[in-house]
């Protein structure tokens, strides 16, 4: 049977009947299913929040001021990818390494910030298991951390198979793909931040 797909620039792959290639199609189904999941880690956050029987309450824990410089160092990571992949289609793969780098240092930033915040909550006496305010905060905000992580391995990962001349012809569709997935990261902390930090929980609900 005649191979009915379409060739395109992208290190062979062939468009799907929505005129995206296979990876990219499957890499924007993989974070619908992902804003699905934060959706409902939100949810239960927001429902929860003012709930618990004991503290320490958000308000009895949160610095919003070093939360924000940490977001700020996250959301600055979106430029250097956008500036990694830039340079990608420029064929340019020493300011692409570099830049990828710089992103996956941002990234590790970040983390070891949250880890930080955690460890200080931890010692003030906010537990997973200390009342309903820490068990949907820290599965919440430590979930996107773990996808952080993720994203952090992939670009070095990147990094790695561009130094060892691993990447396909068109080095611009991986990057873009990792590109995907980060700016995704970074918007949902947006919303995370937005809501966990920002918006005022009320009186706890006793």
């Amino acid at each position: 049977m005649a191979d009915v797909g379409i060739d395109t620039p992208h290190g062979g792959e062939h468009e799907t009947t929505t005129g995206l290639p296979s990876t990219k199609l499957a890499m924007w189904l993989f974070l619908s299913s992902e804003c699905l999941l934060f959706g409902a880690l939100i949810t239960t956050y927001v429902l929860y929040r003012g709930r618990s029987a004991v503290g320490p309450y958000p308000a009895d824990v949160f610095d919003i001021p070093y939360t924000s410089v940490s977001s700020f160092v996250l959301l600055a990571s979106s430029l250097t990818m956008v500036l990694a992949l830039s340079a990608a289609q420029k064929r340019d793969m020493g300011r692409m390494r570099l830049w990828l780098l710089a992103t996956a240092m941002l990234g590790l930033t970040f983390v070891g910030g949250q880890v930080y915040e955690f460890t200080t909550f931890y010692r003030e006496g906010l537990s997973l298991s200390t009342n309903l305010f820490g068990t949907t905060f820290y599965v919440l905000t430590g979930f996107h951390g773990v996808h952080v992580t993720v994203g952090v391995m992939m670009l070095l990962s990147l990094v790695g198979m561009s130094t060892a001349d691993r990447l396909p012809d068109e080095p611009a569709f991986p990057v873009e793909m990792v590109g995907l997935y980060w700016h995704f990261v970074d918007i949902v902390w947006i919303v995370i931040f937005t809501i966990v930090y920002l918006i005022p929980s009320g009186a706890p609900q006793r």
